[in-house]
């Protein structure tokens, strides 16, 4: 039997096309020849930026239907510190879904006992610490 190579879906929930073409450049230092492939992709339907609560639930139901229709993919990465519709998604496909800042806190909390968060705005810092809480 033939193997089949992973593919993982890195989706940037914006629509800024220049960030999801930066996560591309840095993710090729992960591709190795019998590796998955890693496409990135923006969210169209997104905001040009995720700044805050309304913007991430605008992008959870467009997110959702992404990873619900996207049945050629092994895993599915959301590409945003905010973890938008990361439950939904998780509901939405039998596949693993990860999200960057639930997978950097457990990361950081199985470190250490303590870490720290760099917001892009102030306005962010209250949804984070939200995010923590829960």
């Amino acid at each position: 039997m033939e193997n089949q190579q992973r593919h993982i879906l890195v989706i940037n929930p914006n629509s800024n096309e220049s960030v999801t073409a930066g996560m591309a450049r840095e993710l090729r230092g992960f591709h190795f020849p019998e590796g998955p492939e890693i496409e990135c992709v923006s969210l169209h339907e997104g905001p040009f930026g995720i700044e805050s609560q309304a913007d991430v639930e605008a992008v959870t139901l467009p997110l959702m239907k992404m990873v619900s229709e996207r049945r050629n993919v092994d895993a599915f990465v959301i590409a945003c510190y905010s973890d938008p519709g990361l439950h939904v998604c998780r509901e939405a496909s039998e596949k693993p879904v990860f999200g960057i800042q639930e997978c950097g806190i457990l990361m950081a909390m199985s470190r250490g006992d303590r870490f720290g968060v760099i917001a892009l705005q102030e306005r962010s810092i209250r949804r984070h610490l939200r995010y923590l809480r829960q």
